[in-house]
């Protein structure tokens, strides 16, 4: 090879879209070593044809893979395809830890900034008290959350899954006022969603929408009910639904007064498994 054909780390790095820090430390790691380098200056020089792996590299970093998956890829030792499979589902779980953290921190300042006008404690010890279906519906409700995180999920735990979420609700449904009912209810439709069946999904977010359109509730809890029915439209196979119904949750939550209440909402639209509305 003629040496002027060979690339300096600078144009290598506007060529390839990647830093020079970045081409330094993937040679530090045996990942792209450069074909020479000049014992006095320390400069390092690639081949032309090393263009396209650090392309490759700039993707896939871009994408969050590993760099020890990216090794393998380009090494032969491992496929693209299920390299990507590994991402999608490891991005999958953040995201439904973000969401669960999102809801919990929402929850949480609700019962912070609210007053509940609770029962006396009833001496029986055969009877719940408030405060206990209370305790419960907000552990349940956190533990759906921790349970949709799993990606690797038995038939066992789908069931679980399943019932944690009603359990939830109907101790909110003991003592909670519309917002919980509702927040409850848009709850079973998620979980319903996720597990691919549609008419509980639907059954459940039309639910929450009757009861988010109350008077006098917050302007977020309308926008979250549209939200799932958009999704269970979508998991029911009904793509124009579920579109339209996205569009009438986008709308709505463009007018939520609150940012943060705003933002929550958007989130969740985010994730719709459908084109943009």
């Amino acid at each position: 090879m003629d040496h002027d054909d060979r690339l300096t780390i600078g144009r290598l790095a506007r060529l390839s879209g990647l830093t020079v820090k970045a081409l330094r430390h993937y040679d530090r790691v045996g990942l792209l070593r450069p074909i020479s380098v000049d014992r006095d200056t320390g400069y390092r020089r690639y081949a032309p044809d090393q263009l396209e792996r650090a392309r490759e590299i700039r993707t896939l970093r871009e994408l969050d893979v590993p760099l020890a998956d990216i090794r393998a890829v380009l090494d032969g030792e491992l496929e693209l395809r299920d390299v990507l499979a590994k991402q999608s589902a490891a991005v999958e779980a953040e995201t439904y830890r973000l969401q669960r953290m999102g809801h919990r921190l929402r929850m949480s300042l609700r019962e912070e900034e609210e007053e509940h006008v609770m029962a006396q404690k009833n001496d029986r010890d055969d009877v719940i008290t408030p405060e206990e279906h209370r305790a419960v519906a907000v552990q349940l409700y956190n533990e759906v959350w921790t349970m949709l995180e799993n990606v690797n999920r038995s038939v066992e735990d789908d069931d679980r899954l399943v019932h944690a979420a009603h359990a939830s609700r109907y101790h909110w449904g003991e003592i909670g006022g519309p917002e919980q009912l509702a927040i409850g209810e848009w709850q079973c439709s998620r979980v319903y969603a996720v597990l691919g069946r549609g008419e509980p999904s639907l059954h459940h977010a039309r639910r929450a929408l009757e009861i988010a359109e109350g008077p006098g509730l917050p302007d977020w809890l309308t926008a979250s009910a549209m939200e799932a029915m958009a999704r269970a439209s979508a998991v029911a196979g009904d793509e124009a639904e579920a579109l339209r119904w996205a569009s009438a949750a986008k709308a709505a939550a463009d007018a939520i007064a609150d940012a943060e209440d705003r933002e929550v909402v958007m989130g969740d639209l985010a994730t719709l498994p459908i084109g943009a509305p």
